[in-house]
């Protein structure tokens, strides 16, 4: 009953009917008043029941009408809410809503402009970061990598073969030199594993030269493979998109994957990169353990890393997750007709 209340056609038909009652009453008893004589009541009932009638009819249409904007209207807002920075309203002329149809689109006309200003700041930003800041830590962790590859790398391995002439042992303590040997050989084997794994992480991927696709064509399998990950990934984009993108999107994988072998004690990763006429969307979905929602705040899944890349770029990520059944991790752009042009330049 409230939601029929609630709708505009049925209740500016409740209230016209209301009123014509009342009206009707009223004229009844004011020319009951004045000729001293009461009117024919059948009449008087036939000319109220045709006057209810047509005042809640045309009170319905009207209503239906009204309803049938306000629909459009909020059908309009719900779509700018999602990104689509084209919905507009139809221009009206001599009706009640042409002012607001106008100021609606005239607010989406200037949002529009000032969330294509931030993404372009944003990219500037990126660039200029990516040319300071991170090429000084890119270079460090190439200098790091050749250290650990030319030291500790090599003592592991020298670990491994000191480790393996261990059975010459049993002559002298058998029992002993057994124990030691296997948790020798399947200790220096481990640290080697894992040890390959990391210089191979600090070895940066970088972009230069490379489409992303390219680039994680060449990243997502390794990765997976040094932390025996079963990976799966599917990458959908209709063209180049901006280099700033590219770089903030790779930036945003590597934390997500690095989430998922830190934190997941996941068997499989899936990741997924596409685009619609109006954003651009990346998801990561683990099938590990997961985690309750009270975790997310504390920042250490990496969550306000990754916000904080989109965000620069008028973008957005969000992360679902519950103990059981991995974690999903949803991060998107909006995309500007703008974006063709400024993949062409770059």
């Amino acid at each position: 009953m409230l939601k029929f209340v609630r709708n505009s056609k049925w209740r500016l038909s409740i209230y016209a009917g209301v009123a014509t009652v009342l009206l009707m009453t009223l004229f009844y008893m004011v020319w009951s008043a004045l000729s001293n004589q009461e009117p024919d009541l059948e009449l008087w009932i036939g000319w109220t029941i045709g006057l209810l009638l047509m005042q809640m009819g045309i009170a319905y249409q009207q209503g239906r009408q009204t309803q049938r904007k306000l629909d459009q209207l909020q059908l309009m807002i719900k779509q700018v809410a999602a990104g689509n920075w084209n919905a507009r309203l139809p221009e009206l002329e001599q009706d009640v809503f042409s002012e607001v149809h106008r100021d609606f689109n005239r607010m989406v006309s200037v949002l529009e402009a000032r969330l294509k200003l931030l993404q372009q700041l944003g990219e500037r930003e990126v660039m200029e970061e990516a040319s300071s800041i991170e090429a000084a830590v890119l270079e460090e962790r190439r200098r790091l990598a050749r250290d650990l590859h030319d030291t500790v790398s090599q003592q592991l391995f020298a670990l491994h073969m000191s480790s393996s002439s261990l059975p010459k042992l049993l002559e002298v303590n058998p029992e002993h030199a057994q124990q030691v040997m296997v948790q020798l050989i399947e200790m220096s084997s481990t640290a080697q594993r894992q040890m390959r794994g990391l210089i191979a992480q600090l070895r940066p991927m970088e972009l230069q030269g490379r489409t992303l696709n390219e680039a994680l064509d060449r990243w997502f399998p390794d990765y997976c493979r040094q932390n025996r990950l079963q990976g799966t990934m599917e990458v959908q984009l209709k063209g180049r998109i901006s280099e700033a993108k590219e770089h903030q999107l790779f930036l945003i994988i590597q934390e997500g994957m690095a989430n998922v072998v830190k934190h997941a004690e996941a068997q499989s990763v899936r990741l997924s990169l596409g685009e619609s006429d109006r954003q651009i969307t990346l998801q990561i979905e683990d099938n590990g353990t997961g985690f309750r929602g009270d975790q997310v705040k504390s920042g250490t899944y990496g969550l306000s890393t990754m916000r904080e890349r989109a965000q620069k770029l008028g973008g957005e990520a969000e992360i679902r997750s519950k103990p059981g059944s991995g974690t999903h991790v949803r991060v998107w752009f909006p995309k500007f007709d703008t974006d063709t042009d400024v993949a062409k330049e770059s």
